[in-house]
């Protein structure tokens, strides 16, 4: 039995399933405190058997160095209560026996597609979620980027479109690509939630513009055979290419993997990527 748990930072999915990532049982619930969010996690697979292996997608910032004393725990978090909270100790407290295989939502996300979704069967991926956050997950060679912490990519400094005034939202950065692009900021730019702008609103000719500027870093620094743009934020009809012909034209023909119209690539998992992908992450 193996099992997987999504952490995010709104909900919380916690399943059973495969090795394939094929979800078999799962459970959908509010993302609270730390305690109360992890324990019923714990006690939902327990009341299923003793699995012997757990994948954890969390949000971060998370330390991800196994050898760090911090490991498993959230960082600058703006989430209330998170910050400092670890997340592998009460779920190994739970199940001793088992195999914890710990990363990022969005990591977890990249894996899922590369493996059996958009991307599958490329080894050089990039997953971005845009959502309450901006962030992005990066396969290379088949395996899973990290540092001495994960990518944050929602906190690169892009260029400002020229005429945009927006003062951005980041706490921690202002104008930050999460600050300028997120879904808070495209509600307090325009006084309405993404979803609620149509398709032929201007808000996402400008977001394409910004989205099309953090890519360009991506592409630069490490040359992914294509780029996955998940997340709510990303639903809208047209987005998609929108940016693939932003992302052209900044290129200016140096970058030639950019210049293929499947580069930019609609997720194939929608919801679903975040647990398929914890899953599969007992394996790694």
């Amino acid at each position: 039995m193996r099992a997987g748990i999504e952490l995010g930072g709104t909900k919380t999915v916690v399943a059973i399933g495969n090795e394939r990532g094929d979800v078999l049982e799962e459970i959908r619930y509010p993302t609270s405190d730390p305690a109360t969010t992890l324990n019923r996690a714990c006690e939902w697979i327990a009341a299923r058997g003793d699995p012997k292996s757990i994948g954890i997608a969390a949000f971060g910032p998370i330390v991800l160095q196994k050898n760090h004393e911090q490991y498993g725990r959230l960082l600058a978090t703006p989430k209330k209560n998170w910050q400092g909270a670890s997340i592998c100790e009460p779920i190994s407290r739970t199940f001793p026996k088992a195999k914890l295989a710990l990363d990022t939502d969005v990591n977890a996300a990249a894996l899922a597609e590369a493996r059996v979704g958009a991307g599958a069967g490329v080894d050089d991926l990039v997953y971005i979620t845009i959502g309450t956050g901006i962030g992005a997950g990066i396969l290379t060679e088949g395996r899973l980027l990290h540092g001495t912490l994960h990518a944050e990519f929602g906190h690169l400094k892009v260029p400002r479109e020229p005429n945009d005034a927006f003062a951005g939202i980041c706490p921690f950065h202002g104008d930050c690509l999460e600050g300028m692009a997120s879904g808070p900021a495209i509600a307090a730019r325009w006084n309405e939630s993404a979803d609620r702008l149509p398709a032929t609103h201007p808000a996402w000719e400008l977001q394409a513009w910004y989205l099309a500027h953090g890519v360009l870093s991506l592409v630069a620094i490490v040359a992914p055979a294509c780029v996955v743009i998940g997340g709510g934020v990303a639903q809208v009809e047209g987005l998609h290419q929108k940016i693939q012909t932003q992302l052209c034209r900044l290129s200016a023909g140096y970058f030639p993997l950019v210049e293929d119209k499947n580069f930019i690539r609609a997720p194939m998992l929608g919801q679903q990527a975040g647990i398929i992908g914890a899953l599969i992450l007992c394996d790694l």
